[in-house]
């Protein structure tokens, strides 16, 4: 018997001596993501990469790191390091040969993870956020028993959902508890200003404050999304990553009438349409079938792309400039990827090389806007008997028209496309593009249009004019001397700027053509004649019905930016820019994605559509990732990958990457996009519903609370701070959607030399609606909200990164605004008591949803009484203070209370989201 457990010993012994062997071996396994590729990336990527290849090596792609460098060595040989010329350079002690060369040798630690990494076959990787996403499985938390059900345990009492469970599992790895749950009022307060962006009544904390049932919490959620406010919050983030603004940008600045994207943007939002969905029709909601209004205003998301008016601009210009932020804010709002840094050479960092920019570009480049004054392509809102016409004809083109034919004219008077702007026509004699706009000839002046077809095409358009009558327009085909096509007399506009659209019949022919355009104005030899687009369709089969068209189409109604394709004559080839220069243009490319990720498949189109359908399929690999991690920025101020705008390799790695994987996961799975449900997920759990104080320890390891082992704590964005004021004192005004408004702020700020534009101080509901309407002046945006961190939007801003400066204190204690909002909650304190104290706590008590301490009353009654006997000794400083009530009943307890409401609205728990 001994013997036999002599035996089992030396066995088990031997057994336990092979699993720690093996096991020693799996865990030294070096990791290419985690461990190889920051080291090339700190020290050898700079000259061995995308922009730059010395000695003809790439640590790039495997391909390159594998192939024989310029010296035919092989700088890595799989599976022996010794034989590997990398190695050999990296150790060698000549600082003339030493790599990396003229900078700091490797450390002994670095060399040894690339050697063992080569020895093992140097396996290459790729990023993990590049790979597809795959829902983890959930750690395991508390004790078995109580997994099972059968006994308690803080973890397991702790968790609310998901969420946490991997929350918890990191802070056990660190050696942290979670921290309590926030008291009602703040947990309401925070909630609230998260989904809705507004503060909850003091009825609503009070209805929660005595809600008692275990769903007490989850009922204020499911209200607050339900909430009209909640569209309009989150649509107010999302204009940031749109570049939305109300004027066109650049030097000039004009307006621009764009509001209706951000209507859809509220109403998308409320209505939880699918995320795939939303990015869908931003991206190409004009090419969906049978696209619904509402489907085309969507694409001004890429129509919010600044254009030039000023005079001696290059149209074509800004127009690739306009395409080119067009690619890069697509990855960068829907990707989180720096791939604007291979417009000029290959990446850096990550898997994507120069040509594929210009592939993915040519998905835009067919786009019909043009970087012309009047914005086109728009679509055009018809109204009241114009809108009854414009149904009437629709319905009766729809009946009578061949499809193809009813498509292009309808199509035409809802967009005014396709057709040919008039900057194409070539300037051949005694012509020019009037203010670097719109082709302009005098007498005798002559224009070129190439490339016409005018197969099956018997009328031609032209929106046209002049000053004053006597020209004549000559069109011939082919040449100056060719057929004539039509002659007609040029219509007077009363200014060479303005124009009629006018329909001539031409003669049938076939082919692609040539158009000549000759004028002849010898009673006005100095006048110009103006033409601003043609284009050429079929003739409508009944004169009644092609009159009222040419009526609609002489109307100026509303419109809104939206995007469309040139097909055609006017689609575009697209070539690789060298070195990013648009002017020279290298090899001609097709529509493509990086070869890094998922292939297209082969049934989808290739245009803007099949683009928008390969980035929400569900093997793509970032679309939901970047939407959860932007979403949970949002409320835990900051994101899982910190760096929102890049997860690539040289982005921040996430602090819960299973998390984040999982949550992507659901996200496209079992909430089908639905952000609603995605939110919701968030902030019902445990994670989300911590109070935000931390202990001296707690603070020491985790200052930046990126463990989450409290609850968020967040400075109120610009606009918060603002409709918060707005909310509390009253003045807010609950109207929604329509042209963008212009509140109060201080004189002097537009300065707007070319059209002599001001600000025009909005009158009504208008003056106190909420910050996403107010008019945005790229060159002067509203001063307030860029002092609380609001980007100017010329480009796209992923993250607005928080500032805390002394002139922040100083609008909220001298802005307009904000003194307005301090005098109307005075006049709400004042009617809430008799003393000084019952209305400074009513106050507070309305400001921060709970009662002030004794030591903060005391101090702000302080301040009451000071301001108080300071007003009676300047009463003509208490008339300038106040300005809502009449001069009759400004009293000096009036006046004081407002300079103890501006003070609390000024309080840093009042800014902060706690």
């Amino acid at each position: 018997m001994r013997l036999i457990w002599f035996i089992w010993g030396v066995v088990g012994i031997g057994a336990v001596l092979m699993l720690s062997s093996f096991l020693g071996v799996f865990e030294s396994r070096v990791d290419y993501n985690t461990q190889v590729k920051p080291i090339l990336n700190k020290n050898c990527i700079v000259c061995h990469g995308g922009v730059k290849k010395a000695s003809g090596f790439s640590l790039l792609f495997k391909h390159e790191a594998l192939s024989p460098a310029k010296s035919g060595n092989l700088a890595i040989v799989p599976g022996d390091a010794d034989a590997s010329e990398m190695i050999r350079r990296l150790t060698l002690t000549d600082p003339d040969e030493r790599m990396p060369l003229d900078h700091p040798a490797l450390s002994t630690d670095e060399i040894k993870t690339l050697r063992n990494w080569i020895d093992q076959g140097a396996e290459w990787g790729n990023h993990w956020a590049y790979q597809r996403v795959e829902k983890p499985e959930l750690p395991q938390i508390g004790t078995l028993w109580s997994r099972l059900g059968l006994t308690q345990s803080d973890e397991t009492a702790w968790v609310r959902n998901e969420v946490d469970y991997f929350i918890l599992d990191k802070l056990k790895q660190e050696g942290l508890k979670p921290s309590p749950e926030a008291d009602k009022n703040t947990l309401i307060r925070r909630v609230s200003l998260d989904l809705t962006g507004l503060p909850p009544t003091e009825k609503n904390v009070a209805d929660f404050l005595a809600d008692t049932s275990p769903k007490a919490y989850e009922k204020v959620v499911d209200r607050l999304l339900n909430t009209s406010a909640y569209g309009e919050r989150w649509a107010g983030i999302w204009l940031d990553l749109a570049r939305y603004a109300d004027t066109k940008g650049y030097e000039r600045d004009p307006g621009r009438k764009i509001w209706r994207y951000r209507d859809y943007l509220i109403k998308a939002f409320n209505d939880d349409i699918p995320y795939n969905q939303f990015v869908t029709e931003q991206l190409a909601g004009d090419l969906l079938p049978n696209a619904t209004d509402e489907q085309l205003t969507a694409t001004g998301f890429h129509r919010n792309t600044m254009t030039n008016d000023e005079g001696g601009t290059q149209d074509e210009e800004f127009r690739v400039a306009a395409t080119i932020d067009r690619v890069n804010t697509t990855w960068e709002v829907f990707q989180g990827t720096t791939f604007a840094c291979i417009q000029c050479h290959s990446h850096p960092y990550d898997p994507f090389t120069h040509d594929e920019y210009y592939k993915y570009l040519a998905f835009f480049n067919n786009a019909r806007d043009e970087d012309v004054t009047s914005d086109t392509p728009t679509l055009r809102f018809y109204k009241d008997d114009d809108s009854t016409a414009a149904v009437a004809l629709t319905n009766w083109m729809r009946t009578t028209l061949p499809a193809r034919s009813e498509s292009a004219h309808a199509k035409f008077l809802r967009t005014t496309e396709p057709k040919f702007n008039s900057h194409n026509i070539q300037q051949l004699q005694n012509a020019s593009l009037l203010d670097a706009k719109y082709f302009g000839a005098q007498h005798n002046g002559l224009g070129q249009l190439d490339n016409v077809t005018l197969t099956n095409q018997n009328r031609l358009l032209l929106a046209w004019g002049t000053n004053d009558a006597g020209a004549t327009m000559t069109i011939r085909r082919d040449s100056i001397t060719g057929p004539v096509l039509l002659t007609q007399p040029v219509p007077k506009t009363g200014s060479q700027w303005n124009d009629s659209i006018q329909a001539f019949p031409i003669p049938v022919t076939a082919g692609k053509h040539s158009l000549f355009f000759q004028i002849s104005n010898p009673e006005h030899p100095k006048n110009w004649t103006m033409i601003k687009w043609v284009a050429v369709q079929t003739a409508l089969p009944d004169a009644g019905q092609e009159k009222q068209y040419l009526v609609l189409l002489n109307k100026d109604p509303e419109s809104t930016p939206i995007m469309l394709d040139g097909t055609g004559d006017l689609a575009r080839p697209t070539h690789v820019f060298e070195r990013g220069n648009w002017l020279v243009k290298g090899k001609r490319v097709r529509p493509g994605v990086p070869e890094s990720f998922q292939a297209m498949d082969a049934k989808l189109p290739r245009n803007r559509l099949g683009l928008a359908r390969w980035m929400t399929s569900r093997d793509h690999p970032l679309t939901a990732r970047v939407a959860v991690n932007r979403f949970w920025e949002r409320l835990f101020g900051t994101g899982i990958v910190e760096t929102v705008e890049d997860m690539g390799t040289q982005g921040i790695a996430p602090t819960h990457r299973e998390l984040l994987d999982y949550l992507a996961a659901e996200f496209m799975d079992t909430d089908h996009w639905s952000m609603k449900k995605l939110l919701k997920r968030m902030v019902m759990s445990a994670t989300y519903r911590q109070q935000s104080s931390a202990s001296p320890e707690l603070l020491t390891k985790d200052p930046f609370n990126k463990l989450l082992a409290r609850g968020p704590r967040v400075r109120l964005s610009a606009e918060q701070v603002r409709d918060q004021a707005l909310a509390v004192s009253g003045l807010l005004s609950n109207k929604m959607f329509g042209p963008s408004v212009m509140p109060t702020q201080p004189d002097g700020i537009w300065q707007s030399p070319y059209d002599g534009a001001k600000w025009e101080p909005s009158t009504g509901d208008d003056a106190h609606r909420r910050a996403l309407y107010t008019y945005w002046k790229r060159t002067a945006p509203y001063p307030s909200m860029v002092t609380f961190d609001s980007p100017s939007r010329e480009f796209c801003q992923i993250r607005r990164l928080s500032t805390n400066t002394p002139l922040q204190a100083l609008v909220t204690l001298n802005d307009p605004v904000y003194i307005e909002a301090a005098e109307r909650l005075a006049e709400f304190m004042y009617g809430q008591g008799n003393t000084a104290d019952n209305r400074i706590r009513a106050g507070f008590r309305r400001v921060t949803l709970r009662n002030p301490s004794p030591q903060k009353l005391a101090v702000l009654t302080r301040l009451y009484h000071s301001a108080e006997q300071h007003y009676r000794q300047h009463p003509d400083q208490m008339h300038q203070l106040l300005t809502l009530n009449p001069c009759e009943t400004v009293t000096p307890q009036i006046a004081a209370l407002t300079v103890t409401a501006n003070t609390m609205l000024n309080l840093d728990e009042v800014i902060t989201k706690e």
